[in-house]
C-alpha cells in the first residue's frame, strides 16, 4: 500500500523525476511514495535519486513496459 501514487505512464524524462521529487517533499517520514511509468531510463534514474537522497528503495517490479518503484521517505 503506497502514501502518495504518482503516475508518470507515457511520460519522458525529465518528468517522472521532477513529479517523483514533487512527491518527496510532500511525503512525511515513513510515508510510501508509489511511482508508476514506462520510459526506461527513469526506472534507473529514480532509484538513484531516491538513494542519493538517503531514502530506501522497498521494490522495481516490472509488467512488459510498465513499472512501478516503491520508495520509503
Amino acid at each position: 500500500m503506497a502514501d502518495i501514487m504518482v503516475d508518470c505512464i507515457g511520460q519522458t524524462c525529465p518528468v517522472p523525476l521532477v513529479e517523483t521529487r514533487k512527491a518527496i517533499r510532500k511525503a512525511s517520514e515513513g510515508d510510501v511514495i508509489q511511482v508508476t511509468g514506462t520510459h526506461p531510463s527513469s526506472k534507473k534514474e529514480i532509484p538513484m535519486a531516491a538513494e542519493a537522497m538517503g531514502l530506501e528503495v522497498l521494490d522495481i517490479k516490472e509488467d512488459g513496459d510498465r513499472w512501478t518503484i516503491r520508495i520509503k521517505r
